[in-house]
């Protein structure tokens, strides 16, 4: 499976031949600097974690360009239908669908889920992190923005996620000691991607104490540059 982060939340997973996209959230990215086209092109399925702009992102237009099929909550897939959205596939906390060579989990995440947009507060449903699985490949569990909470022990035991998309960047998620003690106390991954950090301001730059936080845990971290594939197998 090839990895590749482009920023803030936003994964492109390529493995047989499904490129997924997970919280593709390019336009107003400020850690994005690529192309948009190239990085969603040939992109066969669109995961959403949870209703916020900087999570849902360019789902619509990458939807229409590519034909990828979006998988979000009930209440996202519906609105985003009123937006255009034809291919849609609608979900909710502890479901499970077949995509089609794989299959999508969602599971518990501690966050809030609406679009704010101007005056207008459209409430979307539960946030969610998901799980993807397809045989052959590594069990991948973005976390989507959450705090630490005891079930990630449920997660562990059900799923046992080779590769954990985690965030640290604080404030509206989990910071770097929140996250390392989420990873230290309920995950035996064999890699960790820190994410949500770097983008925005008011959250943390980089993942340095993040890093530092998980020296001698005995997992690794990779902290992959934006816009470059990492491989990861089985």
């Amino acid at each position: 499976m090839r990895i590749i982060w482009y920023g803030h939340s936003t994964f492109r997973l390529e493995f047989a031949d499904k490129v997924v996209l997970i919280d593709p959230f390019f336009t107003g990215n400020p850690a994005f600097s690529g192309d948009q086209a190239e990085a969603s092109a040939g992109a066969t399925h669109i995961l959403i974690t949870h209703g916020h702009g900087d999570h849902i992102g360019d789902a619509v237009a990458i939807a229409e360009r590519t034909g990828a099929k979006i998988v979000a909550n009930y209440e996202i897939c519906l609105w985003l239908a009123t937006r255009g959205a034809k291919q849609i596939d609608p979900m909710n906390t502890g479901g499970t669908t077949d995509q089609g060579g794989f299959s999508v989990t969602f599971v518990r995440a501690d966050h809030s889920s609406t679009m704010i947009d101007g005056e207008n507060f459209t409430p979307l449903g539960l946030p969610n992190g998901i799980i993807v699985r397809a045989a052959g490949e590594p069990v991948v569990y973005h976390m989507g923005d959450t705090d630490v909470f005891g079930d990630m022990a449920l997660i562990q035991e059900r799923y046992a996620p080779d590769v954990i998309m985690v965030p640290i960047g604080d404030r509206f998620t989990m910071g770097a000691d929140g996250a390392a003690f989420a990873m230290r106390r309920y995950f035996k991954p064999r890699a960790v991607i820190p994410c949500h950090f770097g983008s925005f301001p008011i959250i943390d730059k980089t993942a340095d104490a993040f890093v530092a936080a998980m020296e001698g845990s005995g997992l690794q971290v990779v902290t992959p540059h934006i816009g470059t594939a990492v491989t990861l197998e089985r």
